[in-house]
Parts: C-alpha cells; sequence; structure tokens
C-alpha cells in the first residue's frame, strides 16, 4: 500500500536510484529510507539523516554533519543517524559514496547490537 510522500523525499529517493532501489516508509512524522529491508537513512522535517557507527562516524564529524536528537518524555536521545553532508544533495555521485556508507552501516547493526540494550544514547 502506497504512502503519501513529500517533494524532499521523492527528490532523495530519485537522486539515489542510480545506487539502488532505495523505499521510503512513513514513520514518526518522517520516513525511513531502505534498501533490500535495511533502514540506512531517515528523513525528519526534510532533511536527511544517514546511518553512523564507529565504522563511518568520522567521516560525518569531518564533513560538519551532526547528530539527529530527539526530545522524548522529558528525555534527550542521540540516534546513530547522521546529517547529510550538503553535497550529497546536490550530485548524485557524492549520494552514491554516502549511500554505501550508511548501507555498510546499517547492515553492521544487528551484529553490533546483539550485545547491547536499548536504542539511541540518552542524555
Amino acid at each position: 500500500m502506497p504512502s503519501a510522500r513529500n517533494e524532499f523525499v521523492d527528490y532523495v529517493v530519485e537522486l539515489m536510484a542510480d545506487w539502488a532501489q532505495v523505499t521510503a516508509r512513513k514513520m514518526f512524522g518522517g520516513y525511513g529510507l531502505y534498501r533490500e529491508g535495511s533502514m540506512f537513512a531517515l528523513i525528519a522535517d526534510d532533511q536527511l539523516f544517514f546511518k553512523a557507527d564507529a565504522g563511518n562516524e568520522s567521516q560525518f564529524e569531518r564533513a560538519g554533519s551532526h547528530p539527529f536528537v530527539y526530545t522524548s518524555q522529558a528525555r534527550t536521545v542521540q540516534m546513530s543517524y547522521w546529517s547529510a553532508p550538503e553535497a550529497s544533495l546536490e550530485s548524485a555521485a557524492e549520494m552514491n559514496d554516502w549511500c554505501r556508507s550508511a548501507y555498510g552501516a546499517a547492515l553492521r547493526a544487528p551484529a553490533a547490537k546483539a550485545g547491547k540494550p536499548g536504542k539511541g544514547k540518552r542524555k
């Protein structure tokens, strides 16, 4: 069943099309972006965030990105998603590189979660 989308989501999915078939699913007021069932990015408030972990987080830091943070029930939670570098939204080649990095983090996530309770980092 197709979900309602917005122009920014359509633009991002189209820009990622050279890299892989990506689907967007509406979730929690935003969208999760998936490749072959693995969520590797999210869109919240028309901003793209890529999955990050110890293997690629420094790339995002060097690019000037910031983590996705939300407040819920009087607590602040930092998720393992980082803002997309501006260049990735302007170039399919740049987008492909960041998608590959984020997808790698998504594929590593199940192994990393195996020994950890809960999601995200509380502040």
